[in-house]
């Protein structure tokens, strides 16, 4: 009994320091500008440009978390399935919300990444959501800002490098602090 209780405690405590070591991974994006913006530890590593939804069906905001990763998605929406393929609306790479069917993904129509024009999923350039899914794993959070504030914004606005961090890290602090 003594030897079990031991390997349950090394197991705790193993799993409590491998937690503490791993990157803190979040995807932040700024709905009105169209852009996602990968943030690790507080520092932003890339931005990618994105559509979002339209008007009739817009992106929900709120904290979400990648609940699936699927390389070569089969698309199907109103019946409509539609396989791998260069046809597919969600291109190569599909990163599910776990919300309602919305996701990150990649496109068909590379045209519309800028725009207001997805059914309100986040939608990337292929080769952009190929190096994303490399870059995120489940569980990572995803940020969708319907009305950033102003640090938040500042993620995506072209400010110089060394500026980037302290505004990262203050967009963390605001939305792990409670931010819907």
């Amino acid at each position: 009994m003594q030897t079990i209780k031991f390997f349950a405690i090394l197991i705790a405590a193993a799993t409590e320091m491998s937690a503490e070591t791993a990157p803190t991974r979040r995807l932040i994006v700024n709905i009105p500008a169209r852009k996602i913006a990968l943030v690790q530890n507080g520092k932003v590593l890339k931005v990618y440009p994105v559509a979002v939804g339209k008007k009739s069906t817009p992106s929900p905001s709120g904290t979400f978390h990648i609940a699936s990763h699927v390389v070569n998605p089969t698309y199907t929406h109103e019946g409509k399935v539609v396989g791998p393929g260069p046809s597919n609306p969600v291109g190569t790479r599909w990163m599910s919300l776990g919300f309602k069917g919305y996701g990150v993904h990649g496109t068909n129509h590379p045209e519309s990444v800028g725009h207001a024009a997805s059914h309100g999923c986040i939608r990337l350039r292929n080769h952009d959501v190929e190096e994303l899914f490399e870059l995120v794993r489940v569980g990572d959070e995803v940020d969708l800002i319907a009305e950033p504030t102003p640090e938040e914004a500042g993620l995506f606005n072209g400010v110089a490098p060394e500026r980037l961090q302290a505004k990262a890290a203050a967009a963390d602090v605001r939305i792990s602090g409670g931010f819907q």
